[in-house]
């Protein structure tokens, strides 16, 4: 990959933060208050779609030793979604999920390093769909001529990431869902997964394995004694199948003790049924956590009341634990139905169980000086009691019509969209 630069546009204090480290930014250190992306280079094209060496945005953190460095996560590649139900159509499927190491130098962030993420034996992964046994819900991958790609265990569709004290990687994904833990060098440490199939053979709850197609685990952090792993599932589980769970707003949030990979499972209540949901998960402390919500809408001055880019801020501290000690296929059942089933906060108080507590700290339509033109708002970053950073997924500069390429244009500028940051102050400190 070539080095492309983010360009910044205007300055105030900032920082962000480490999703695993207590330090919440210096007063000495100013960063801007929106950065996009300039120029990337063009790494395929589909026709005259051209598919740029972007993607990164999935997620962001920074390095606790060097506040210069920031880390930003890809997914599992340019991909659209094919004419068939739950297919996807890769331009280029030999890519492997990475991270790069952007560098903040004069007011520009150089891509520094690449980290291509690798199985345990050192071979890239991929970002196809897994096997039947391995997280397989029926996906379909096809490449550019409709030709049928095949399944890989190797697949790793990369979205949430936290980075520990000891400089490894941890990333959380939407296909098994897989928690995998990456060595500096972006090799597995260890893969977790609902089937015990990974490398390590650690389990997460098998009800997990129940995601929606591409909508898997979204987001993941380290709480800040580095300790937890805590995991947040983008959109109600298909349990026991999408129809019975038709308008639900239960979501899951997972609790996973680093060293006895003891797991617990909380309720978070999304706005409104059908959102794409949620995005990102990032720690405050140990007990509370910055949420990021979000539909699929560009927004534009017409409709931006309507489109839903937010953040809340939540507390498992009184949340009921709805693990089940059985690990069954559906998890803990109440009255005879999944926690999916009960669907709104009136059923789950009926039958005891507590949400976790959400308090709105940031809507983008109304918190930035400028419009947010991005559809997919995905990773976030605390940068200290008052504000926070929140990146968006590019989608490498492509979108499908009609299970074809097109260029991902952003309605509201007309521009070709690309990875930003935007620093959002909020009217409530977080601590």
């Amino acid at each position: 990959m070539k080095p492309f630069l983010l360009s910044f546009i205007s300055a105030a204090a900032a920082v962000a933060i480490l999703n695993s480290c207590t330090d919440h930014g210096l007063p000495n250190e100013t960063y801007p208050d929106k950065a996009e992306a300039q120029n990337p280079a063009v790494v395929t094209q589909v026709g005259n779609v051209k598919v740029y060496n972007g993607g990164f945005g999935s997620a962001v953190v920074q390095d606790p030793n060097d506040h210069m460095v920031f880390y930003l996560l890809t997914d599992r590649g340019s991909n659209i979604d094919g004419t068939v139900t739950d297919s996807k159509v890769f331009a280029d499927p030999g890519f492997a999920p990475q991270i790069g190491k952007f560098r903040l130098i004069g007011g520009q962030l150089v891509l520094e390093k690449t980290i291509e993420l690798k199985n345990e034996s050192g071979a890239k992964l991929n970002g196809l769909p897994n096997p039947p046994g391995f997280g397989y819900t029926g996906e379909l991958a096809l490449d550019v001529n409709n030709n049928t790609l095949p399944n890989s265990a190797d697949g790793l569709d990369s979205e949430g990431l936290a980075l520990a004290k000891d400089g490894t990687f941890w990333v959380s994904d939407e296909y098994g869902p897989h928690i995998v833990h990456f060595d500096a060098n972006g090799k597995t440490i260890e893969r977790i997964n609902p089937f015990g199939n990974g490398m390590g053979g650690r389990k997460i709850p098998l009800v997990f394995a129940k995601r929606r197609p591409n909508r898997g685990m979204e987001g993941l952090t380290i709480t800040p004694d580095g300790k937890t792993l805590v995991g947040i599932m983008q959109f109600p589980l298909y349990n026991p199948s999408a129809s019975d769970v038709s308008g639900s707003l239960v979501t899951r949030i997972l609790s996973f003790d680093i060293t006895t990979g003891v797991s617990k499972e909380y309720v978070y209540l999304i706005d409104r049924a059908n959102l794409q949901a949620n995005s990102e998960i990032v720690a405050i402390d140990n007990t509370t956590f910055l949420v990021l919500e979000r539909d699929g809408e560009y927004a534009t001055n017409a409709n931006r009341a309507t489109v839903i880019k937010k953040v809340y801020k939540i507390d498992l501290g009184n949340a009921t634990d709805i693990s089940d000690p059985a690990n069954s296929v559906n998890g803990k059942l109440y009255g005879g139905l999944t926690v999916e089933q009960l669907k709104t906060a009136a059923n789950l108080s009926a039958n005891g169980i507590k949400p976790v507590t959400k308090t709105l700290v940031a809507d983008l339509m109304t918190d930035i000086p400028t419009l947010y033109p991005h559809d997919k708002a995905e990773g976030i970053a605390i940068i200290n009691s008052t504000t926070i950073a929140i990146s968006n997924d590019d989608d490498f500069g492509v979108v499908g019509v009609g299970g074809a390429y097109a260029q991902k244009i952003l309605p509201a500028t007309g521009a070709v969209d690309r990875n930003t940051i935007y620093f959002v102050k909020l009217k409530q400190p977080l601590w």
